[in-house]
């Protein structure tokens, strides 16, 4: 599976929950394949959804659902230590891990060869690490959320993006839409 069959298959189980995406095509396909004014699409600034993502469920009770690549988890590695000693229960982390920079042109990451993001995630401090691969990401998904706490999740995906059109929405549009779906 390639990311955009797992966002299609995973957009039934995020549809109600908050959700933070990652830079790039990630945002432009979830856009496309279900919008929603609970999804924050990240326009700009790689490597920062899954900060972005903690800071909001450490502010408040809600799950959120972050939706990264393994490319902007290793652009900015000091979210996994901050997620392990910091965890309060609301936050799951899916990092989509194709082996590439999706967004760049498929540029190998780390992770296509020994890099590891779950035993990252792991000797960081967070407790509860869950390794699948795309078909296996409903089933780890929907089950983060049936039993609270927080989670890493590291899916083994195939590179590979869909064509899809760019978002049109504004940032400040996205912005407003989402922090109305916070506060409700």
């Amino acid at each position: 599976m390639i990311r955009a069959e797992i966002l299609r298959d995973i957009a039934p189980v995020i549809r109600d929950q908050l959700v933070i995406c990652n830079i790039g095509i990630p945002s432009q396909e979830l856009h496309q394949i279900d919008d929603q004014p609970s999804n924050f699409y990240m326009l700009g600034t790689m490597g920062l959804a899954s900060s972005i993502g903690l800071g909001l469920a450490l502010t408040q009770p809600k799950p959120v659902v972050v939706i990264d690549g393994d490319g902007s988890v290793l652009t900015n590695l000091g979210t996994l230590p901050t997620i392990g000693n910091n965890e309060d229960g609301n936050l799951i982390l899916l990092i989509i891990d194709n082996g590439s920079y999706g967004s760049t042109g498929d540029q190998p990451t780390y992770t296509s060869g020994r890099s590891s993001l779950s035993a990252m995630a792991t000797a960081c401090g967070c407790q509860n690490v869950v390794e699948c691969d795309g078909a296996g990401t409903k089933a780890a998904l929907t089950d983060a959320l049936e039993r609270g706490g927080t989670t890493v999740i590291v899916c083994r995906c195939d590179s590979g993006n869909e064509k899809m059109p760019v978002i049109t929405m504004d940032p400040v549009t996205i912005r407003d839409r989402f922090m109305a779906e916070v506060a409700r």
